[in-house]
């Protein structure tokens, strides 16, 4: 269960594609790279979307198009840059090694759906792993791994985060109630009934004989789930509750003292609508307003309006009471600066992905340890930052495009080149390294 499914698909959920060019304008070897730190208890504030330092991405290598891959095998690959040429880092590629080696044993227990590695491949690399030198980073990273390009390789990431709001256990005037999972919600797997629609699920709830879609946000906010759904507690700002279901997680900063987190346990099934897209669309957002933080001050300053928007969203997130570390798609811990999510059918899970963007905190190793309802296709990732107001300014804003690499180890492509060739489907790229 991912983080966007403990939390969810942030920037990209977040606004649907129109998240704004946002913050933070220190180079990559400065931003947050450690494991998610617990929030402090000071007030939530309304910190700005940093603005980006620009960057020149490197050129993706051209390749044959393909219509609609399944996968990374079918998408085509390509050799990338030369890792010895690559700008590396030493503590952002730390932080990338630390997460690597958390993700090492399910690495080799996967199954890869991307279909370009087996778990013996990753042998070598994790072995080495447990026995090197963080300091070691960079040139683990160039010892073991060479950098293949999927499809265009072209890229776009945004960002996600853990957010902190203000609540308490008990009702109180002008809360709004936090719900766990209703009784009467039903998730279906289609795929059980015919092999059509194998990975499709809908949910739905059991009316007479028949079944019928879920209460939507409208009618869950006016009350439907009385007598269905247990409530957790309650958020001071049904706005950043909103948000907080975009993000799938957070913690819940209680009036009564301490604090409770939360974490996705299922969705209604209605479809996501991003109210960001839809707010741009009809001329409600001004210049340097599309970052998260510019959406949630209209919010705020139009409630009316404000309630009504966020009701043309119709999906609704429900939760659990949360302990532990955050957990990422993999069931292991992710870390805020290192850990990516991306399309498991296009990165193999705990693998390295190199991205080189268009502005500097978004460049360098991730570690793809999670996954996301709006990350899908090559090359389309989604940064976690982990908590707190610098994590929010950046990932409010983040929106980056580029170029990516996924870091397989050493052979990888070669092994797959002759797999098309003997199969006479060869595809992607030949170019030589640069």
């Amino acid at each position: 269960m991912r983080m966007r499914a403990t939390l969810a698909t942030a920037g990209a959920l977040l606004m649907a594609g129109c998240v704004g060019p946002g913050d933070r304008p220190a180079p990559p070897s400065s931003r947050p790279a450690t494991i998610v730190p617990r929030p402090s208890a000071a007030p939530v504030s309304q910190r700005p979307a940093r603005q980006p330092v620009a960057s020149i991405p490197l050129r993706a290598v051209p390749v044959p198009a393909v219509v609609a891959p399944a996968n990374a095998a079918a998408a085509g690959l390509a050799l990338g840059a030369d890792l010895a040429t690559l700008p590396l880092d030493t503590e952002q590629a730390a932080a990338a090694f630390d997460a690597f080696r958390i993700s090492c044993p399910s690495l080799i227990r996967r199954v890869d759906t991307a279909g370009l590695t087996t778990g013996t491949d990753w042998q070598p690399a994790c072995a080495d792993a447990a026995r090197s030198p963080r300091g070691d980073a960079p040139a683990f990273f160039r010892r073991w791994f060479e950098a293949v390009q999927v499809g265009d390789g072209r890229a776009f990431a945004t960002g996600y985060y853990i957010p902190e709001i203000a609540g308490s256990r008990a009702p109180r005037s002008g809360y709004v109630p936090i719900y766990a999972r209703p009784t009467d919600l039903i998730e279906v797997d289609l795929g059980a009934f015919s092999p059509t629609w194998t990975g499709k699920k809908i949910r739905g709830r059991v009316q007479g004989q028949a079944l019928v879609p879920y209460f939507d946000r409208t009618a869950i906010e006016e009350g439907a789930l009385t007598g269905r759904a247990r409530i957790l507690g309650y958020a001071a700002d049904p706005v950043e509750l909103f948000f907080l279901q975009v993000q799938g997680s957070g913690f819940v900063r209680l009036d009564e003292g301490g604090e409770l987190r939360i974490g996705y346990d299922s969705q209604n099934g209605r479809d996501y609508t991003g109210i960001g897209a839809l707010m741009k669309s009809r001329g409600l957002l001004g210049p340097g307003q599309s970052s998260m933080q510019g959406i949630v001050a209209w919010l705020h300053a139009h409630p009316d309006e404000g309630r009504a928007i966020m009701r043309e969203n119709k999906s609704y997130v429900f939760f659990r009471e949360l302990s532990g570390a955050p957990l990422g798609a993999l069931g292991l811990p992710v870390s805020g600066g290192a850990t990516v999510a991306a399309d498991p059918k296009f990165v193999p899970l705990g693998a390295p992905v190199f991205l080189s963007m268009d502005r500097t905190d978004a460049n360098g190793i991730w570690i793809a340890q999670d996954t996301g309802g709006a990350i899908k296709g090559s090359n389309r990732f989604d940064t976690f930052w982990g908590a707190g107001e610098e994590a929010r300014a950046i990932a409010g804003g983040m929106s980056a495009r580029g170029t990516a690499f996924v870091l397989l180890p050493r052979g990888s492509y070669d092994r797959w080149r002759a797999a098309q060739a003997a199969t006479g489907q060869v595809s992607g790229g030949s170019t030589p390294r640069r």
